[in-house]
């Protein structure tokens, strides 16, 4: 069964190269004003400003907003955001995965061995898996089987065993988070519309909860709340009236992206997130590849470079090998939103502004306070912000993580390290 179709789209009208990650050029003058943010509250010192002048230096508005060759697809300037925590509060990936636990949606692995629904689980999780959860059922029954709901739980939200054991080994740590694909893989046997059905139930009860609200998961108690960032959903709504192709990327699986994403007017053929393979119009175990990696390798998603990857492929059309590097600079994004390390790839690519919300990552924030260009605006979380980070962000010693796991320094373009850094941007 063939997934829904993604429209290739180029970037920026015009563009000016320069070395390194270059920045896109406004392709003219406006002969008309663009429309303009509505809000302000939440908005860090120049921020708005400084986005504002964005929209009105690569918009496509007045006269070029109308049909002709200035309105087709292909000429739109780019805007891409990640999803979870930069335009909604929490996890929409969490909230459905919780969801079904509660509700006894996930299927038994084939043949009970936990180790098909992952080749990077390890053998100390698929034995403590199995042990905890029956076999023989459609559905296992963690409702109300609190044994089997706290094994799963414990793996996918802290990716080890519930005796502490390690459930993920072996990974490219720049490609892939093997917890957050674990939940699309735990989606095998379902249907793309009824793991839709699924989300949609947990979205309405998230954004119903209070703020601040618990759900109970097997033994414990889980984040039971959601909310969208009026401010972002404002941003988005201001950059498609004035001619941005707005896109979403996510390590949630798009199935559930591309539902929560209507209700900030992304429509479900520009939301990338993990994509499963189909087979006989159900979900499979099997991941969706990009670049080198074919479908069923199961080692790359919309995660670090993995989401570069997935926006050169989808959104320009980027074929092969090359969809993992770094395209020329009319191939690229005007503007990039995200608020973790799990972001920094794509938001490097972007080449006119780049929009970090504060959630004390060790990298984003490295790089976004390095602000080598210029073009990195940092802000506090719109609900619930982060206090300031007491101690420097380690940027010369340990922010980075290779692709072993392993810490490392953070390295700009030139190779030179970028110094600690002081949190800088916090609520007052």
């Amino acid at each position: 069964m063939n997934h829904k179709h993604r429209w290739p789209a180029a970037a920026a009208a015009l563009a000016i190269a320069t070395t390194g990650l270059a920045a896109a050029q406004p392709a003219r003058a406006r002969p008309q004003k663009c429309p303009t943010l509505e809000i302000s509250q939440g908005w860090y010192g120049e921020n708005k400003s400084r986005l504002q002048q964005l929209i009105d230096d690569y918009g496509r508005c007045g006269d070029h907003g109308k049909e002709g060759d200035h309105g087709k697809e292909k000429d739109k300037p780019v805007a891409v955001f990640d999803w979870d925590n930069t335009v909604i509060k929490n996890d929409v990936g969490d909230a459905t995965m919780f969801w079904m636990l509660r509700n006894s949606k996930i299927r038994p692995p084939r043949g009970g061995d936990w180790r098909t629904t992952s080749r990077y689980l390890t053998a100390e999780a698929a034995g403590s898996l199995k042990t905890a959860c029956p076999t023989g059922v459609r559905t296992l029954p963690t409702g109300t089987d609190t044994r089997c709901a706290d094994e799963i739980n414990s793996v996918y939200s802290e990716g080890t065993t519930t005796s502490g054991g390690t459930a993920f080994a072996g990974f490219d740590h720049r490609r892939i988070e093997p917890q957050y694909a674990w939940l699309a893989q735990l989606m095998n046997g379902w249907t793309t519309g009824q793991i839709q059905t699924f989300a949609a139930a947990a979205r309405a009860e998230n954004l119903a909860a209070p703020m601040g609200a618990e759900q109970q998961v097997g033994s414990g108690k889980a984040t039971g709340w959601a909310r969208y960032y009026d401010q972002q959903r404002d941003l988005i709504r201001t950059l498609q009236k004035a001619g941005f192709d707005v896109w979403i990327t996510s390590a949630s699986p798009e199935p559930v992206v591309d539902v929560w994403a209507r209700g900030a007017g992304i429509q479900a053929d520009h939301a990338l997130g993990i994509r499963n393979v189909i087979e006989h119009g159900r979900l499979t175990s099997h991941l969706k590849g990009c670049g080198t990696v074919a479908d069923g390798d199961d080692s790359m998603i919309t995660y670090i470079d993995g989401k570069r990857c997935w926006i050169n492929k989808e959104i320009f059309g980027v074929r092969g090998a090359a969809a993992e590097q770094v395209q020329p600079v009319h191939r690229r994004q005007v503007f990039a939103a995200g608020d973790s390390d799990t972001d920094v790839s794509f938001l490097r690519d972007a080449t006119g502004l780049r929009l970090v919300l504060n959630r004390n990552k060790n990298e984003v924030m490295c790089r976004a306070y390095d602000n080598g260009d210029g073009r990195w605006i940092v802000n506090p979380m719109f609900i619930e912000p982060k206090k300031r980070k007491a101690a420097p962000y380690p940027c010369a010693t340990s922010a980075f993580t290779e692709r072993d796991g392993t810490s490392a320094p953070v390295r700009r373009g030139d190779g030179s390290v970028v110094p600690d850094q002081r949190d800088s941007v916090y609520p007052s």
